[in-house]
């Protein structure tokens, strides 16, 4: 009898192992782990920050992120504030599944670290691609984030606090917040334990692909508090294509400042209707002008799409630079259309910052410099001479001998010596005793001047 029931209970216990809806979820997530590890990669960067005492001056510093593989051919996206000004970028490789199953201790060796080229840097939408010169790597697809909805389970993958290959799981909290109002910018909200270290890593679905990219957290203890955003993979595979083919992202701009019509702005100011996009302001000389435009004009459609709010307006404008649009308008009583032309937006003089190099230190000066070639010329006005170096930022440790230099500064002399590159600067400023000053001729805001810089 006893052993009858003995064999009832074990055989009941064996349904159940292979029944068991947590062992089934256990074993899909495990096995979901194993196939997104190899394509997550560690991400080491230095490179330069505004100091705590200048936004001016700049400080060495070392970031620790996430990346995801995205292409058998290296290519890499992350964060733009992982990689934020590097001169130099490493990437710890994870093992492949051949050399890892050669392990049998759960301690596995750390994985191989490469240098990486930084392709290209979009800081708007904190995106960042990189290159690392290995081939046939094992790699993540992006998904449709459209295609996501809120309550869909998701897995945030990465190095959080620097403990590489980490995951955690959790659900979309909301598949678009926006962070501030009319921001042409939207993250997928989640709470999935994210930290720092994070950054830059996937936040995948249940098919291991690409939602989005971890960026931020809210936090209010500097820990997870299950508010974590992560760029949608659709704006990221925007910014990583554009990056691929021509190493920057194009926006296009029409001198409009729109804004979202909610009903109490239409009933104060006796709107048509009480949503949509009004046009707050017009900017002089801009191609919105010259097309028509006019300050509470409600934006009806957008080459024939309707455009609900200024945000769903200010993403299709930037993904049209070099275009002609049309542009169907509400004013007063009357219906317009208008064409009007969109202009690439002028590229970031910040982005300077990204090309600064080994070399770009300057002590004597106190500066940060990069040579004035085909890659900083587009980021500056137009200029007085096509040679020379220009000053990205001043180094902290020496701001006090650096303050007749500033951000932005092209210099074309030194003591009557043409300097064309880093190297001709530092090899002037060798041959100058330092109990002697130093005059420079620079460029600033299209002036020519000199500025002397007295010994200390």
């Amino acid at each position: 009898m006893y052993s009858a029931l003995l064999l009832g209970l074990l055989s009941a216990a064996s349904a159940f192992a292979q029944t068991n809806p947590l062992r089934s979820v256990s074993n899909f997530v495990r096995q979901l782990a194993e196939r997104v590890e190899p394509a997550v990669v560690q991400i080491h960067s230095v490179g330069f920050t505004a100091s705590e005492k200048s936004a001016l001056q700049l400080q060495s510093n070392r970031s620790t992120g996430s990346g995801a593989i995205v292409d058998p051919e290296g290519f890499i996206i992350t964060n733009a504030h992982v990689v934020g000004t590097a001169r130099n970028v490493q990437v710890t490789l994870p093992q492949r599944a051949t050399e890892r199953d050669r392990f049998h201790s759960v301690l596995k060796p750390s994985g191989k670290i490469v240098a990486a080229e930084v392709v290209g840097i979009d800081r708007e939408t904190d995106i960042a691609v990189l290159k690392v010169p290995d081939r046939g790597l094992p790699h993540l697809q992006l998904a449709d984030s459209e295609q996501v909805h809120q309550g869909d389970f998701v897995f945030a993958a990465g190095s959080p606090l620097g403990l590489d290959n980490s995951i955690s799981m959790g659900i979309v909290s909301s598949v678009a917040r926006q962070i501030r109002p009319d921001d042409p910018m939207i993250y997928i909200q989640t709470d999935a334990p994210v930290n720092p270290g994070n950054s830059g890593g996937p936040l995948l679905d249940a098919d291991g692909r690409i939602v989005g990219i971890n960026t931020f957290i809210l936090t209010q203890s500097g820990g997870s508090e299950g508010l974590g955003f992560a760029v949608p993979s659709n704006i990221v595979n925007s910014v990583y294509q554009q990056i691929r083919k021509s190493g920057r992202v194009r926006r296009g701009q029409v001198g409009v400042v729109a804004q979202s019509i909610t009903p109490s702005l239409a009933a104060a100011l006796k709107l048509k209707q009480d949503w949509g996009v009004l046009v707050a302001d017009v900017a002089s000389g801009s191609a919105a002008e010259s097309a028509g435009l006019e300050i509470k004009d409600i934006i009806l459609t957008l080459n024939g799409k309707t455009m609900e709010n200024a945000r769903q307006f200010g993403v299709n404008i930037y993904q049209s630079a070099d275009q002609t649009v049309t542009v169907e308008l509400l004013r007063g009583d009357r219906k317009l259309e208008k064409k009007m032309a969109v202009l690439e937006r002028p590229r970031d003089p910040d982005r300077i910052l990204s090309l600064l190099s080994r070399d770009s230190n300057v002590p004597r000066l106190g500066v940060m410099i990069v040579e004035l070639d085909e890659k900083v010329t587009p980021l500056l006005p137009p200029l007085r001479r096509l040679s020379g170096v220009v000053v990205a930022g001043l180094a902290s440790t020496a701001a006090e001998i650096s303050e007749t230099l500033l951000p932005g500064d092209v210099i074309y002399e030194l003591n009557n010596t043409a300097i064309r590159n880093i190297a001709g600067l530092k090899s002037a400023l060798e041959a100058i005793p330092a109990t002697q000053p130093i005059a420079l001729l620079i460029e600033r805001q299209g002036q020519l001047q000199y500025l002397l810089m007295e010994p200390h």
